[in-house]
């Protein structure tokens, strides 16, 4: 039922986890606490420390129950997460801050916490690697975490949720967001804060539930029981919709199923074009449990995997056999699928039980990734041994991360075979040998293919950061993110050069970045010659199911109009006009759903 006479509210945010959903507000307000601010007397300070030291002992029997809670219900993967925020708890960072702060300054712990959090978060907002920005959030989950306990309040209450309810927040802890997806019960999220790879965006995915995150003041701005509809791929919500607007998203969403039955139906169907052009369609993920999702929508393998999250929030780095464990559950759970796991891709400030550098002043531009991994070769020998090792339980295929030259790509290689030929001399078992290929994301790297295409077994565009590093645009920077355009004519000829340069030396070229999935760029991408696209599970079958009703041929006639133009907004106008009118209207189709301007509903 909806709301006629309360006006339409729409918000627009990030959509984190595709799918259509319509359903009741569930507020979920854990995050809002007040904090008293208190000032102690000289005889209050030791007593305020001991307070301390018994929320931080309760806080960490309370996450080591959630841990193995979840484990039981969840598997390891969100486990991982707690285990990380046990950690936090007893980080010197935030002890010795708050007790300095007791003994010092006088001030309650609960002031104390809440200003040694806001301190530690303000260091996580200069990172410039979007995975781990978004682990701010671990930092309010463990400072609130403390102040309840300090103030005796009730800490995981269980939820109870309505059935097919949108559950709105904040943010959500993580244990909160996979027990309430988990249950069935939740249609699905909406979020204050968070990003694409903020922890309800990772479990919403793997779950399968329609998620919104960064949605600005929507907790505050929706009451419990408003009735919201929820677009989770173009990132949409409508509050009290009017009937019309109802209809719309309720025909949306029944495209939409449809669009995923159809998709499922046909999901070992090949994306071959009408003139028999044939693109894999891989997947890109982080955690094990997303594997059964990106298998269920057609993924033909792991185009990305990005290993970051094990040294996440950790005292030391993970060990050879941490890392021959998580690749082996990768590759056998792909089942002779190739796997495409790529190196470490972090600066060393994140790195655990390493020095810390100084603080440098360009970080996404400094010493991190494939730099940094050959600045600290035993850090990096440890994975490539554990890889090694991995490899003869399945189809691995190792990418290197921004690599800017041949030099580069060189020294990574003679250190693989260095402790290729260690492990064998060790008796070690070690696969066949694998492709290795690199990341193509500067502007240089573009340049250089020709040259890099001879040595290196695969190619994988990041589009993410070439379309940033090409065009100088920080798409974090709100007042230049509007520059960040995928179809800039630079951008399309760097894009030309890489696949030119890949099929003159016959090897694969593949893409991995957001532009690979979004289906507006499809014709353009099976113009240009890839052999592979990688992407998020839910964006497969709208790809796919694009690429088996065209022909190459006329997606390259699309391509030669569009770059017979000059301005992105020329372009951009051009591919979507092509597109519509191909596609839109069709039965079912995802790319009609994804194009329906916001302002209609």
């Amino acid at each position: 039922m909806s709301s006629q006479a309360t006006p339409t509210l729409r918000l627009t945010g990030i959509g984190a986890s595709p799918g259509v959903a319509v359903g009741h507000a569930f507020i979920l307000d854990r995050k809002r606490i007040r904090t008293p601010k208190l000032r102690l007397a000289d005889a209050e300070v030791e007593p305020e420390r001991m307070r301390m030291k018994t929320a931080i002992d309760l806080s960490d029997r309370q996450l080591a129950e959630l841990k193995d809670q979840i484990t039981r219900t969840e598997g390891s993967d969100h486990a991982l997460i707690l285990e990380a925020h046990r950690l936090m708890l007893h980080d010197p960072m935030l002890v010795d801050e708050v007790n300095r702060l007791i003994v010092e300054d006088r001030i309650n712990a609960e002031w104390a916490v809440r200003r040694t959090a806001r301190k530690i978060k303000h260091l996580f907002d200069n990172i410039p690697d979007e995975y781990f920005r978004e682990r701010r959030s671990d930092v309010d989950y463990v400072a609130d975490r403390i102040i309840r306990n300090l103030m005796g309040q009730v800490v995981d209450e269980e939820v109870e949720v309505p059935a097919e309810a949108i559950v709105v927040a904040h943010d959500l802890p993580p244990a909160d967001a996979a027990m309430m997806a988990r249950s069935g019960r939740v249609a699905g999220f909406v979020t204050d804060l968070g990003g694409q790879t903020s922890h309800t965006a990772i479990v919403a995915r793997a779950r399968e539930t329609p998620a919104v995150v960064g949605a600005g003041r929507a907790s505050e701005q929706i009451s419990p029981g408003d009735l919201v509809a929820m677009d989770g791929t173009r990132g949409v919500v409508l509050v009290n919709p009017s009937e019309d607007q109802l209809a719309l998203f309720r025909e949306e969403q029944r495209r939409y199923l449809e669009s995923e039955q159809l998709a499922l139906a046909t999901k070992d169907q090949p994306a071959v074009s009408t003139d028999g052009f044939r693109i894999r369609l891989n997947g890109n993920m982080e955690f094990l449990e997303e594997i059964p999702s990106l298998l269920a929508h057609g993924a033909e393998g792991i185009g990305l995997y990005r290993t970051e999250f094990m040294f996440l929030d950790r005292k030391t780095a993970p060990t050879e056999e941490e890392h021959y464990r998580a690749y082996k559950q990768v590759l056998e759970a792909m089942g002779g699928r190739p796997v495409t796991i790529r190196t470490l891709d972090l600066g060393g400030d994140k790195v655990p039980g390493k020095t810390k550098h100084e603080k440098e002043p360009n970080p996404a531009m400094g010493l991190r990734a494939i730099r940094y991994c050959l600045s600290n070769r035993e850090l990096f020998r440890v994975q490539l041994r554990a890889l090694l090792r991995a490899s003869v339980h399945g189809n691995l295929r190792l990418m290197f991360p921004l690599i800017c030259g041949v030099s580069e790509l060189r020294e990574a290689r003679s250190e693989l075979e260095a402790c290729r030929t260690a492990l064998g001399r060790a008796g070690v078992p070690v696969g066949k040998r694998f492709p290795v290929g690199i990341m193509v994301e500067t502007p240089s790297a573009a340049t250089i293919a020709d040259r890099l295409a001879q040595e290196a077994d695969f190619f994988s565009i990041g589009t993410n950061d070439l379309i940033q590093y090409s065009l100088a645009i920080d798409r974090q920077n709100r007042e230049v993110a509007y520059l960040y355009r995928p179809l800039h004519l630079s951008v399309l000829r760097m894009l030309q050069n890489v696949v030119d340069a890949a099929k003159a030396a016959n090897i694969p070229v593949s893409m991995c970045g957001e532009m690979a999935g979004d289906p507006l760029f499809t014709l353009v991408l099976l113009a240009l010659g890839f052999d592979e696209l990688s992407m998020t599970s839910g964006q497969i079958p709208v790809v796919k199911k694009l690429m088996r009703r065209v022909s190459r041929s006329e997606a390259v006639e699309m391509l030669q109009g569009a770059m017979e133009l000059t301005t992105a907004e020329e372009i951009e106008r051009f591919v979507r006009t092509e597109m519509d009118r191909r596609f839109s209207g069709q039965d079912g189709s995802l790319l009609a759903m994804r194009d329906v301007e916001p302002e209609s509903v």
